[in-house]
């Protein structure tokens, strides 16, 4: 016996409503990308790009955990911060991937002169960019003291604008900046209160 199939009416509601939703998403984006990029200087939106990118995360951080003096007390108060950062960069990564090659979501055809540097960065949802940097900053969000309050808007800030500038570079939508950034904080959570002592 064959099982039930929905009813036509629910699942053309459910797409029709899915396709207004990206739609409007689609729409929204490429409005401010043609706005608000002829005003920004194009070598700040890509700083912002390069500030991000997994590359120069990674290499950074891990020589950071390396470095020499491992039995001072500050290299013992930023063991589990870096062990955090650096696992949870990995796990972003994965995720990032993973997702990527579930949904396979076209970047915006506007998007021009971009180099992927895997095969999954032809994909646009989610925002790797938007989820690396929103990670970074919960992390060092959950980890600061309370004297760190300047730095800790700094970060917030560069999470934001770097998100920001991934609409206005024309690489991704803004439902991708959304989805990547909630993604990063929860990323940022789980890092906290399982990877900090594993390295």
């Amino acid at each position: 016996m064959d099982p039930p199939q929905p009813p036509a009416a629910a699942t053309t509601g459910s797409t029709t409503v899915l396709s207004h939703l990206i739609s409007v998403d689609t729409t929204l984006s490429e409005y401010l990308h043609s706005t608000v990029k002829p005003f920004l200087p194009h070598l700040l939106l890509l700083l912002l790009e390069l500030s991000a990118d997994f590359r120069l995360f990674f290499p950074i951080s891990l020589s950071l955990l390396l470095a020499p003096n491992s039995s001072t007390s500050l290299f013992l108060l930023r063991r589990p911060f870096l062990s955090s950062l650096l696992l949870g960069l990995l796990l972003d990564l994965l995720l990032i991937a993973l997702i990527k090659l579930l949904f396979r979501r076209s970047r915006p055809v506007y998007n021009k002169n971009m180099v992927a540097a895997v095969s999954v960065d032809h994909y646009s949802f989610p925002s790797g960019h938007a989820s690396r940097v929103f990670f970074v900053a919960s992390i060092a969000h959950l980890f600061a003291n309370h004297d760190a309050n300047l730095l800790n808007l700094v970060v917030w800030l560069w999470a934001l604008l770097t998100s920001l500038s991934r609409v206005f570079l024309g690489r991704h939508f803004v439902f991708d900046v959304f989805a990547g950034a909630s993604l990063g904080v929860l990323e940022a959570l789980f890092a906290f209160r399982f990877l900090r002592f594993y390295l």
